[in-house]
């Protein structure tokens, strides 16, 4: 006998379909997934869109810099001729003026979305905390003065990594490191990989600090597929850090069923919602030792 069609109501807009099969799995229509689909793809567009300009600014900027020492060959440039993001702080040099015979001091400077890092207060490391990750922790704001929050736009795990070798190479030490990474990791649908990927970044984040800690992911309202495997990562990481002595932030709990606590985009952290995964890290950094 034929199951009769059950009434289902979808979490995105909110209106009324019939449906022969009932799930637990919270029920998104067609119309709201393709949105979803294109919001996403959206998204990440202007997420590489940023970080090309913000790239091609630092690259335009170096090689100002460089030009104006070779012209000079009594200046000694201190910035090493490497990709931008491992470019150093600020370089003053110093050029001809022209249509004069006196030199007169011209400071150019140059940076990259990677500099608050390196001008992070090195007096006392042991002090300082670092939260970094991807576009979520965008608007995240930790009222102690020695946090340092770094935000990679469209980072995934291998991005993190990079950046703390970077910091690794240059002696950097954290009295705590926070880690939010995955969102964009689970859109390439290999989740072993995505696994190691994270407890890479781990291993590495605590050979600069006694303390690590995973900040999980947040539920996403763009489709049954991206919430799954956030659900699934989030399982995985709330297991996984426990038993190698990691920290772990359980946002899934504190945001699920308040899609008011995120953008239009279904991802994102709205204001509100950036405030609570910013008491979330707050007080995981004060009780985690």
């Amino acid at each position: 006998m034929a199951s009769s069609p059950t009434i289902v109501v979808c979490t995105a807009c909110h209106m009324y379909s019939l449906s022969i099969s009932v799930s637990s799995e919270p029920y998104t229509c067609d119309k709201c997934r393709n949105i979803v689909r294109l919001t996403e793809k959206i998204s990440e567009l202007e997420s590489r869109i940023q970080t090309l300009m913000e790239d091609s600014k630092n690259v335009r900027a170096l090689d100002t810099v460089l030009d104006v020492t070779s012209s000079e060959s009594p200046v000694h440039c201190s910035v090493p001729v490497t990709t931008p993001m491992q470019q150093g702080n600020w370089v003053t040099v110093r050029r001809h003026s022209r249509g004069s015979k006196h030199r007169s001091s011209v400071p150019i400077r140059t940076s990259n979305r990677f500099s608050p890092l390196s001008e992070a207060p090195t007096e006392k490391p042991d002090e300082s905390a670092l939260v970094i990750g991807d576009s979520i922790v965008r608007n995240v704001k930790i009222e102690t003065p020695a946090n340092i929050v770094q935000c990679l736009p469209g980072a995934r795990a291998p991005d993190i990594l990079a950046n703390l070798k970077v910091l690794a190479n240059a002696k950097r030490k954290f009295s705590k490191i926070v880690i939010h990474v995955g969102a964009n990791d689970v859109r390439l649908r290999q989740s072993e990989i995505t696994k190691n990927n994270v407890k890479e970044v781990c291993d590495l984040a605590s050979t600069m600090s006694d303390t690590v800690i995973c900040s999980g992911p947040l539920p996403a309202y763009r489709g049954d597929e991206i919430h799954s495997r956030l659900w699934s990562l989030h399982g995985w990481m709330s297991k996984w850090c426990p038993r190698n002595n990691i920290g772990f932030i359980d946002n899934w709990t504190s945001f699920w069923g308040r899609p008011d606590l995120l953008k239009r985009d279904g991802l994102h952290p709205s204001g509100c919602g950036a405030s609570l995964l910013s008491r979330n890290m707050a007080h995981s950094l004060r009780v985690c030792t």
